[in-house]
């Protein structure tokens, strides 16, 4: 698990594929993902599979061309309008 980004609105976590214990094969497909926490709204959203390796294309264009704050927030609004779980802590 690797922090990302850390705002007053938004939090994002990569949540990386765990490697295999020593003695155990490669999973068929390595999971990994991407937890945006909207703290305006206390909801968060976890983006795997095809919704991941989208965010990961933008993470990747950001690396090239380093984007405002401002872009960074409008990019994350967008994604947290798709977040339902509301924030739970244990």
């Amino acid at each position: 698990m690797q922090m990302l980004y850390d705002s007053e609105s938004f939090v994002v976590v990569h949540m990386q594929a765990n490697a295999p214990a020593e003695g155990e094969t490669e999973p068929a497909i390595a999971r990994h993902g991407f937890e945006i926490v909207d703290k305006r709204s206390n909801k968060e959203l976890y983006l795997d599979g095809s919704w991941a390796d989208t965010f990961q294309r933008q993470i990747n264009a950001w690396k090239l061309n380093t984007p405002t704050q401002e872009e960074v927030e409008e990019t994350l609004d967008g994604y947290a309008e798709l977040a339902q779980n509301p924030i739970v802590m244990h």
